[in-house]
């Protein structure tokens, strides 16, 4: 055994790794990504559903958006106030108002109340059955389709189908709006948590034809708007519609209103 050649090789072995490492080490810190240490706080005070009802791809979007100045402390449905708190204390600003939301479904002719105009047999999909003919089978094309495409997107087991339409279970929701978008007819709205009285009724038909397909469907005869003192009601091409932030909850649009849809 030759003892030269083995410590030989043992000093070219150790030359080469320490010049790797020392390579290494300048290639990290050349092409060094800068990390935001506030936007690694804000993702840390973030949930971490990565729903996307901010409207950025996660909470590593949102995150970044936040320490750039380009999305508000409170961007966060889900986190809400507890989180906005902390994200602001990071920011150095004031979190400012944040009023909870909630997804309210704008429908409320349940199997009783609304016709259908034949029996679908098919895929049980909301987005699948507007396809065919007259948007589905119920005779109110504006109607919700009860398929439950919307359970079906919720993270949070807020919304189910009950009695052929969509309801929100207002205590579980974070509006994170997941079912709003994947809603076919626009059938679903943020509003207020706080919002006692809302229009549940999407149609833009005229009077008649609503009560031809629906008996619970708003039929535009302004009979609410004129009874709201705090212009909080309007009416729009036959369907009224109630502002929450401008809505105190009197009381006197539900009572007037002549087919009882204002919830």
């Amino acid at each position: 055994m030759n003892i030269t050649a083995i410590i030989l090789a043992g000093v070219v072995v150790g030359a080469t790794g320490i010049v790797i490492a020392v390579l290494l080490g300048i290639a990290s810190e050349k092409f060094k990504v800068p990390v935001d240490e506030k936007a690694v706080a804000i993702r840390e005070a973030l949930p971490g559903n990565n729903c996307g009802g901010c409207g950025y791809a996660g909470c590593d979007g949102l995150a970044a958006a936040i320490a750039a100045g380009e999305a508000p402390v409170n961007g966060c449905p889900v986190g809400g106030a507890a989180a906005a708190d902390k994200i602001s204390e990071i920011m150095g600003v004031d979190a400012g108002d944040s009023v909870k939301m909630v997804a309210f479904v704008k429908c409320s002719g349940t199997c009783e109340k609304a016709k259908d105009k034949y029996v679908y047999t098919g895929i049980e999909d909301c987005v699948e059955a507007v396809s065919v003919p007259g948007g589905g089978a119920k005779a109110c094309t504006y109607g919700c389709t009860g398929f439950g495409s919307c359970v079906k997107q919720c993270d949070f087991d807020a919304i189910h189908v009950v009695n052929g339409i969509a309801v929100v279970d207002k205590e579980k929701c974070v509006a994170c709006g997941k079912c709003a978008a994947i809603c076919p007819k626009g059938l679903i709205e943020m509003v207020p948590y706080s919002a006692q009285h809302l229009v549940q009724c999407n149609s833009h038909d005229k009077g008649k034809d609503v009560k031809a397909v629906c008996q619970s469907g708003c039929i535009g005869c302004q009979l609410c708007k004129k009874q709201c003192e705090f212009e909080a009601v309007t009416v729009d091409n036959f369907l009224a519609h109630i502002d929450g932030t401008k809505c105190t909850n009197c009381g006197k649009c539900a009572e007037k209103c002549p087919v009882k849809v204002i919830s």
